[in-house]
């Protein structure tokens, strides 16, 4: 019997080669050479599209130009920017206190969209309580890859509705943060929202099967969430290329 909670995942159907095949997408971003010099800008951009996309998957109707260009003013859009910009601070915080890091973004994400006391605070549902705690508890003890902690990471909190209204931007802001903090995606590089924009469609089928807790529905979201980050590669490849063009 393992010690590792989140271990046995790899050896549900295709997880494993998902895993690996989403590590070289990322490997071969972090080896683009115009990282060497522009690595900040990298990130930037990918950080700015990432709060665009994350907004739309939450119903936000704006476009990116209009993201950019600082002209969408809906609510949604507004708390993933904050959300945003808060990733590379809130890094350390995620690393050693996970309820207090999720309390944050869900202050950010729903400032402008909940009644203030209920800002950084859970749903007030036992089953919610508990299942963060037994979350908070897992993300202390694997050292899974941290593909699959991001992917257990994101579901849990989506399928709880946890941080309503807010709860998909919190969601993939905090499997952001796991990407950071465990070492695949250190400077916060991959667009992952994108990736999962352009592969919503198979991702919220994914979800809807993992929340029955069935084993072959549970690889199905790892797979689909693997997939969303080999895609969020290649939109930052994309970023890289368009910065060498100048």
């Amino acid at each position: 019997m393992t010690s590792d909670p989140l271990e046995p995942l790899l050896g549900l159907p295709g997880v494993s080669d998902a895993v690996a095949s989403s590590r070289r997408a990322v490997d071969g971003l972090l080896n683009n050479r115009v990282l060497r010099r522009r690595s900040a800008d990298v990130s930037g951009e990918s950080l700015l599209r990432g709060a665009w996309a994350s907004a739309v998957l939450d119903g936000s109707s704006a476009t990116l130009p209009q993201v950019r260009q600082g002209t969408a003013e809906d609510p949604i859009v507004q708390g993933a920017l904050r959300v945003s910009a808060e990733l590379a601070p809130l890094s350390e915080t995620w690393r050693s206190a996970h309820r207090q890091a999720l309390a944050r973004l869900h202050a950010l994400a729903a400032a402008d969209r909940a009644d203030p006391e209920a800002l950084g605070r859970p749903r007030p549902d036992r089953e919610v309580a508990h299942r963060l705690d037994t979350l908070a508890e897992v993300l202390g003890r694997t050292s899974s890859p941290a593909v699959i902690v991001a992917a257990i990471v994101q579901a849990e909190i989506q399928v709880l509705d946890a941080f309503a209204p807010a709860s998909g931007v919190v969601a993939r802001a905090a499997a952001r943060l796991t990407l950071i903090e465990r070492g695949l995606d250190p400077k916060s590089l991959v667009t992952l929202e994108v990736g999962q924009q352009e592969s919503a469609a198979e991702l919220d089928a994914a979800l809807i099967g993992y929340a029955g807790g069935d084993p072959q529905a549970v690889a199905r979201w790892l797979r689909a969430f693997c997939a969303s980050v080999e895609l969020g590669a290649r939109e930052s490849l994309a970023i890289c290329e368009a910065i060498q063009r100048g």
